[in-house]
């Protein structure tokens, strides 16, 4: 008998791009090479080697383990890398993911990964080329919009109060703007400037915004439309509540 996951309820489109995000079954939109990833992030020169904190574990000559044996280690933790971070900021507006689902598909599709998730922020921290794989996965993707998702690694507030103008997200900082049709970064995720424009690809129409987004609005798709997820927040929220109570 094969095993199905059941990632998440319900029959909305929003239900569905949230299994969609959790299974890691997601459609590729655009191409971002490894030198422009690398300069965004900011951790290294581009084409440069990968700094470590400690030499190979083939040359270690580590003490026999049995779950060293059991465990394949991470091709990062095997070249010695640095622990590095992604950090991603999603708008309120129909943006294609939200921290929690950035956080499902980080933890269920790659290994050696601490994704940590808070109210408007989603930060991953990995071996530096294992990180750079969730990186790149979740921007080339329908994770990403360029204009509504951005790499914020400090001074990520104001994303959740308004769109500008011409509908990219606000950044005090201002490390991405939309220039002919098209997103670009000329600082990395920090806001230190990097020695060219980074193109991000095309924004997202309102239109394909709201089919792909993972985020329940009254304006697009209403929480209330889907009773079958209703059911399992509400049966989810009665069982952590008793089991917080701890009745007798």
């Amino acid at each position: 008998m094969t095993y199905k996951p059941q990632y998440y309820p319900g029959a909305t489109s929003v239900a569905v791009n949230r299994r969609k995000h959790m299974s890691g079954d997601i459609e590729k939109l655009r191409e971002i090479s490894d030198e422009d990833l690398t300069a965004v992030l900011g951790h290294r020169s581009p084409g440069s080697d990968y700094p470590s904190t400690h030499p190979p574990l083939a040359e270690m000559g580590e003490p026999e383990c049995s779950m060293r044996e059991l465990v394949e280690p991470i091709s990062g933790a095997k070249a010695g890398d640095r622990v590095r971070y992604v950090q991603f900021v999603d708008s309120m507006y129909n943006a294609p993911a939200t921290p929690y689902f950035r956080t499902y598909n980080a933890a269920i599709n790659h290994r050696g990964v601490d994704p940590g998730t808070l109210s408007g922020r989603q930060v991953t921290e990995c071996r530096e080329r294992n990180m750079e794989e969730v990186a790149k996965a979740q921007m080339e993707t329908e994770m990403s919009c360029p204009a509504l998702t951005s790499l914020r690694g400090a001074t990520v507030h104001g994303h959740s109060l308004r769109l500008q103008e011409d509908g990219v997200m606000f950044d005090m900082l201002d490390r991405s703007r939309l220039e002919n049709g098209v997103i670009i970064m000329n600082k990395d995720q920090v806001a230190i400037p990097i020695d060219r424009k980074v193109n991000l690809g095309k924004p997202m129409s309102s239109e394909e915004a709201a089919k792909r987004t993972t985020i329940f609005r009254v304006d697009n798709v209403a929480f209330k439309d889907d009773p079958e997820v209703i059911e399992w927040v509400h049966r989810v929220w009665e069982l952590r509540t008793r089991y917080g109570y701890q009745p007798k």
